[in-house]
Formats: structure tokens, sequence, C-alpha cells
């Protein structure tokens, strides 16, 4: 195996830190976190009642509305496309009936009568 190659300095990040001393805070303490105004259990109780009583956003509303909408749109498409097949195999039917009665009463000429 070869030899480590000592030309380039390792630099032990902890070390480093270590000696730049400490840190300022850059943000809210740990202290200023659990210190912080908050609601009491009355307040809590009176936002879900609220909660409840609204019943969900008026976006989400809106939204449902809306698929609701498209929803029936498309299903009064697709119940008019089976009313006009439905209306197409009937006419199909009444004219082929219809064939079948005029080749009845046709009367071949070499029919015996």
């Amino acid at each position: 195996m070869g030899k480590r190659d000592t030309r380039i300095a390792f630099i032990n990040p902890v070390a480093a830190a270590r000696s730049a001393g400490p840190r300022t805070p850059s943000g809210p303490s740990i202290l200023d976190y659990l210190n912080r105004p908050r609601p009491t259990w009355e307040e809590v109780k009176e936002q879900m009642e609220k909660n409840k009583r609204q019943a969900g956003s008026s976006t989400l509303a809106a939204y449902e509305e809306e698929l609701n909408k498209k929803f029936r749109e498309d299903l009064d498409k697709k119940r008019d496309g089976v009313i006009k097949k439905v209306k197409r195999k009937k006419r199909k039917k009444e004219k082929s009936e219809r064939v079948k009665k005029e080749k009845r009463k046709r009367v071949s000429p070499y029919s015996l009568k």
C-alpha cells in the first residue's frame, strides 16, 4: 500500500467550529419558543366548535359544485347518446318489420294460387 500524502492539510470540522467560538443565535431561542403565547383550553374549545359549525370551506364547496355541474353535463350528453341509439334501433327494427311484411304481401310469380 502507498503512503498517505501529507502535503494536503486535513481540517477537522468539529475542531474548526470550536476554535471559531460560540455561534450567535440567528433566530428565536428555545425559551422564546416555549414561552410563546398559547390559547387557553376554553379558547381552543370555542375554535373547535366554530370549525364544526362552519363544516368545510367555501372554496371546497365551490369546487364540489363545479364538479357536480360538469358531471351533470356529462351525464346528460351520455343519456342523450343512449336515447338516440335506442331510437335508431327501434326505427331500424320497425323498418325491417315493414320490409318483411311487404315481402310477405308480394306474390311470387312461381307461387301456387
